[in-house]
């Protein structure tokens, strides 16, 4: 069903996220990294599976913890790099950092800094979609947390009652910072949520990037008809803390051990093994070479000059 070249790239990019995350926590340890980090550790097959599922034309609109995004929608890792470290070079030209961070000839309207922001964001281009009869589709991220903000509700509706080519991406890690979902909202099964407006729904198992793969190519198919908008639920866990500093004391150890054997990464590698037929021998070369694109980027970021200020105190006074 799957062929060996498909889940080698579904992999590609699931080891190129744990590791550009886990070198850019170490970084921000060094202080080559400012302000604040998101990893996207433990979520990366939600990202991975829905970003294969669309074309280069479709849209995304990414958030807070949205290094996974960028590079599951295609962004080169040396440019991303260089944003994280405030260079030049990067996306941005430093001005962004972590949460900031777009390529719109990518297709990817940017990530956010506010919960929720990138909601409205995504609806407006899917309108946008929709009166150019372009037949792009825009995948939104957004987190648990946003769900309970009041552009959660407002952006799904004027999705339903416009039938507009969107598909809401819940990532449901269960925490909104530090409060369980189950504290936050009544029912847990946040896809629910979406029968009030008429909108086809449903949850999977965000750690499985084979299941978010299938059901985002369905929902883009069903949004290419014009039968949008279609709400996922991807169900997940981050491997620690809300941000790099914070500690996640809060989050239950037997939780914690549960789905670190359910790891996205892992289960991607499972699938390249066993239904993609590929050698440990392969697969370590992959692995090998990733790291060293990566290690590369760090490198190019490094080297590249950081934002002339002259040039930043002229853009803020054109303001």
């Amino acid at each position: 069903m799957y062929s060996k070249d498909f889940l080698k790239d579904l992999y590609r990019t699931l080891y190129t996220i744990r590791i550009f995350e886990t070198r850019c926590i170490k970084l921000y340890r060094l202080g080559v990294i400012r302000g604040y980090l998101h990893p996207y550790l433990g979520e990366e097959a939600i990202a991975t599976g829905a970003c294969a599922a669309l074309r280069q034309k479709d849209y995304m609109v990414s958030t807070h913890r949205g290094h996974g995004h960028c590079i599951a929608k295609g962004a080169e890792i040396k440019y991303m790099m260089a944003e994280m470290c405030g260079r030049e070079a990067g996306y941005c030209r430093g001005r962004g950092g972590s949460m900031h961070i777009s390529d719109m000839a990518g297709g990817n309207l940017g990530a956010n800094g506010i919960v929720g922001g990138g909601i409205p964001i995504g609806v407006g281009a899917a309108l946008g979609a929709k009166i150019r009869k372009s037949d792009q589709v825009v995948v939104i991220f957004f987190s648990d947390g946003a769900s309970n903000n009041g552009v959660f509700a407002e952006s799904l509706n004027l999705a339903a009652i416009w039938n507009l080519p969107a598909i809401f991406m819940v990532e449901n890690n269960h925490y909104a910072v530090s409060t369980p979902i189950e504290q936050s909202s009544r029912s847990p099964d946040l896809y629910k949520r979406a029968e009030g407006y008429m909108v086809t729904a449903g949850s999977i198992d965000g750690n499985d990037v084979l299941a978010v793969y299938e059901k985002t190519k369905e929902a883009s198919e069903k949004c290419r008809r014009g039968e949008g908008p279609v709400l996922i639920e991807a169900k997940t866990y981050r491997h620690g803390g809300h941000h790099v500093n914070d500690p996640g004391l809060y989050m239950p150890k037997d939780r914690l051990e549960y789905y670190s054997k359910k790891d996205p990464v892992k289960i991607g590698r499972q699938y390249l093994l066993e239904k993609g037929q590929c050698s440990e021998e392969e697969i370590a070369e992959l692995e090998n070479h990733i790291a060293c694109e990566l290690e590369a980027a760090v490198e190019f970021a490094k080297k590249c000059p950081e934002p002339s200020v002259e040039e930043f105190l002229e853009e803020i006074a054109c303001k």
